[in-house]
């Protein structure tokens, strides 16, 4: 199959991109996201035909932040969207007349950096999107896992502490309320206002505020030595790892790509990672170690990973 389109949902745009086979982006169409279910599928079908305007375009690819069903076609919920067992394969093929596949966009985004990203020459690749949640996808054997009724790979709510924080899932100790955006955001605050005089360029930056502390300011602070906002990196490095070691236990991948905002800042975060990870790591002295490689396609990864999906029917 040629050339496929792959479809991004994001919170403030909808982005289509045609995708060649060797994962070029060679077109991409925008359109701003609408606020109502039936608006956004009107939405996903303007974009696609954007970017398809003069191109011959096979299948289209859509990757969407929710429950996805086994079949890649019914969106079953969606936590942004007002998705309930949403039939978007359906409603898109009738509207563009092309084969639809619906992807998790955690999903579609592990495939495209397995494809053609950080995970080039592996086989066996656990993909962990540090962002304002935390999501994942995985491959092994070559293979995007997705579990009996597709919804496979929410790390985010695996709970790594019992009876911890109190997740927006309703669950307590989920991963993401220790190792994600707002876990930064959370940890740089409360160091903040405990010792101010540790954190004065963070500070500066939030306004002069505990509250005024948004990620970005966590990461300028950092990269330039505040000892809270980089102490508060290393906490969140310290969860990060401890929940790859015991992913290791359960898949024994031999890479673990850490995508998302977080993932930016680079060796800043990495290098903690892999150490809290060696640490965590069962039989760490006698076993081989994954590799734990920061993700290269950025936010592409998701338009370009839906639209190989799609290529692959």
């Amino acid at each position: 199959m040629g050339l496929t389109i792959g479809v991004d949902i994001g919170g403030t745009k909808i982005a289509a991109g045609v995708v060649d086979e060797e994962g070029t982006i060679l077109e991409t169409h925008t359109v701003p996201t609408p606020s109502t279910p039936d608006a956004i599928v009107d939405a996903i079908c303007s974009a696609v035909a954007g970017a398809s305007t003069g191109r011959d375009v096979e299948a289209v690819g859509i990757g969407a932040a929710g429950y996805v069903d086994d079949k890649r076609a019914t969106v079953i919920f969606a936590p942004n969207i007002d998705w309930r067992h949403e039939p978007l394969k359906d409603k898109v093929e009738q509207r563009v007349g092309l084969p639809v596949v619906v992807e998790n966009d955690a999903n579609a985004a592990a495939w495209g950096e397995y494809r053609f990203g950080a995970g080039q020459g592996h086989h066996d690749v656990i993909c962990i999107t540090l962002g304002t949640g935390l999501g994942g996808g995985i491959i092994i054997g070559n293979k995007l896992r997705r579990g009996r009724f597709g919804v496979a790979a929410e790390f985010g709510h695996v709970r790594i502490v019992p009876d911890g924080l109190l997740c927006g899932c309703g669950g307590q100790g989920c991963w993401e309320q220790y190792a994600s955006g707002r876990a930064l955001v959370r940890y740089a605050r409360q160091r903040a206002a405990a010792t101010p005089d540790q954190a004065r360029v963070l500070l500066e930056l939030g306004d002069g505020t505990v509250e005024g502390i948004e990620g970005k300011h966590v990461s300028t602070a950092a990269r330039q030595g505040d000892p809270v906002a980089v102490d508060s990196f290393r906490e969140l490095a310290r969860w990060a790892g401890a929940g790859l070691a015991d992913l290791a236990s359960l898949f024994d991948p031999s890479a673990f790509i850490i995508g998302g905002g977080v993932s930016d800042e680079g060796e800043l975060v990495l290098e903690p990672i892999r150490k809290s990870f060696r640490r965590r790591l069962i039989g760490a002295q006698w076993r081989p170690h994954a590799q734990v490689l920061v993700a290269q396609l950025g936010n592409k990864a998701g338009l370009v990973g839906a639209a190989d999906l799609a290529r692959q029917g």
